[in-house]
């Protein structure tokens, strides 16, 4: 998918459910949600650790590029 112009990240916060990650990519939209809304396993909070370390080198990566960067060696990828 491509995060071209109108690309949108949001997470949903609820008080009385865990919350849900949206992602929308012009038609295509992708939800992320644990198995159960009443509760959160150690893998899922395992997932959501390494998901937010993935997204920022993923920003931090798309952000050297916007500003002419080269890649730094040993950066992770």
């Amino acid at each position: 998918m491509n995060t071209g112009t109108g690309a949108v990240a949001q997470n949903h916060a609820y008080p009385l459910r865990t919350p849900v990650l949206a992602m929308r990519f012009g038609s295509v939209q992708v939800q992320l949600a644990t198995a159960r809304s009443d509760r959160v396993t150690a893998a899922e909070v395992e997932f959501a650790r390494e998901l937010a370390k993935e997204a920022l080198a993923f920003a931090q990566g798309v952000e050297r590029m916007f500003r002419g960067r080269p890649h730094k060696k040993g950066a992770a990828a």
